[in-house]
């Protein structure tokens, strides 16, 4: 159910991208007097088409969803006849030919922009930007900051979730800046300004950054109540219920969930004697976590979440939402953030800056995207804006196959005043293909190293 979930939502983002991407092409090509014979979703088998007559262009969805292509009148692809010359695409002049290639990689920003608008209009809810414990030796505890603080702003931008807190800092390091002001409100209600600096050389890989930076948010003392209780997880299998709560493990007494988390961890595979407290009376039973493989080696699992009081939820989750106007600026300023460290993280791993374990593939993304979907339609609208934006960006890069080699071959051709040739396209182009699939196979191989993490 997992992955029909996840394949489910992986083939409806894909689609709707791939869709507005060949609209891009589409629209300006019509509108540019170009005749289009036939705008598909999909490649492979034709499993629908609509086409009001011979000389209209076709509709077609295909079988496979995983892209799609705008055919136009062309001279190159086949014999066009003396009076329809005027609407072939390679007969345009070069500045609608770049319009109409550059349309696709735009719109695709531009439907980030509309959906991040729409997320900023009807509003998100995220977490209070309230830190937690700061480590000895992080560039927060050198900057000075305290528990308990809740960050206001980041740079002057205003910072009202903790995701939009640590992407405003992130924005800042990908950027270079080596001193980012960061204004936090202490428990007594006392506004000050905290000055982080970045160190030269600081590693720009997100988990080392984040890590490196020591912000994390508070977190609350919980009680060792189970919540939601997986069906084929150990805790159902030992008969644990939604309500227990943990008294002791191994005679160790239990007084917070992150305690009772902390030790599943460390007991993966070894039987865990328990005693809970179920309806006001206590009772034994003994659990074997699930052992899973991680980065760090083997740790527990038990497959139970934790039942959060409703007011300490209340209190953690901060409503945020804008104004039409001011929320079409922010969702623009999201989309420059979003394409900039985009670029950034590509041209630090090409330099072996970032790791190549920053790159997704198709796995990942079915992955993220049914994940986003569970949580709701706001975060599933943010993933989608997201993708989107890189699908934009990949599409600009100069390497031929993408929209982004094409343009490089106009400007070319606006610089020496003639086309650059089909023998050197053609040479170029299996270069470009070459180096797509190249990336395309070691994403997907990072992806099933992922799937067995």
């Amino acid at each position: 159910m997992d992955f029909i979930h996840s394949a489910f939502y992986f083939i409806l983002v894909i689609g709707i991208l791939v869709a507005f991407h060949e609209f891009g092409h589409f629209w300006v090509a019509r509108r540019s007097g170009v005749k289009v014979l036939r705008f598909s979703v999909g490649f492979g088998k034709i499993v629908w088409r609509y086409q009001k007559s011979p000389e209209d262009t076709e509709y077609v969805l295909s079988a496979i969803p995983l892209g799609g292509y705008v055919k136009m009148l062309d001279e190159r692809e086949g014999p066009v006849r003396d009076e329809e010359l005027r609407f072939a695409f390679n007969r345009q002049p070069l500045y609608k030919r770049t319009a109409i290639v550059a349309a696709g990689p735009i719109f695709n920003l531009l439907l980030a922009v509309v959906l991040f608008w729409l997320v900023l209009v009807t509003g998100e809810i995220g977490m209070r930007p309230i830190i937690g414990p700061v480590p000895e030796g992080s560039l927060a505890a050198q900057a000075e900051f305290v528990a308990g603080d809740e960050i206001q702003s980041v740079n002057d931008r205003l910072t009202p979730t903790w995701s939009e807190a640590m992407s405003a800092l992130f924005a800042a390091a990908m950027a270079g800046q080596q001193q980012v002001e960061v204004a936090v409100k202490s428990g007594d209600d006392v506004t000050s300004i905290k000055t982080l600096v970045f160190p030269e050389g600081v590693d720009l890989e997100p988990n080392k950054l984040y890590e490196r930076i020591g912000l994390v948010p508070w977190m609350p003392v919980i009680k060792p109540v189970l919540g939601e209780v997986l069906p084929d997880g150990a805790a159902a299998a030992a008969g644990l219920q939604p309500g227990d709560l943990i008294i002791s493990a191994d005679n160790v007494e239990i007084t917070e969930w992150m305690q009772w988390v902390d030790y599943v961890r460390s007991h993966a595979g070894v039987t865990i004697e328990l005693v809970i407290e179920r309806d006001g009376v206590r009772m034994p039973l003994v659990i074997t976590p699930a052992a899973v493989q991680t980065d760090e080696g083997p740790v527990g699992r038990i497959g139970a979440k934790v039942q959060v009081p409703e007011d300490l939820l209340a209190y953690l989750q901060v409503s945020y939402s804008l104004p039409p106007v001011a929320a079409l600026i922010a969702a623009c300023e999201r989309t420059w953030f979003f394409s900039i460290t985009t670029v950034k993280l590509m041209g630090y791993m090409l330099i072996g800056q970032a790791p190549i374990e920053n790159l997704s593939g198709p796995i990942s993304i079915a992955q993220y995207a049914g994940q986003s979907a569970s949580v709701g339609l706001t975060q599933f609208l943010k993933f989608l804006a997201v993708v989107s934006v890189s699908l934009g960006v990949l599409n600009l890069l100069p390497i031929p196959v993408l929209d982004g080699g094409h343009l490089l071959f106009y400007a070319l051709e606006a610089i020496k005043g003639s086309p650059v040739s089909e023998k050197a396209q053609m040479f170029f182009q299996n270069i470009g293909v070459a180096l797509l699939i190249t990336l395309m196979v070691v994403a997907t191989f990072l992806d099933i190293e992922r799937l067995f993490q």
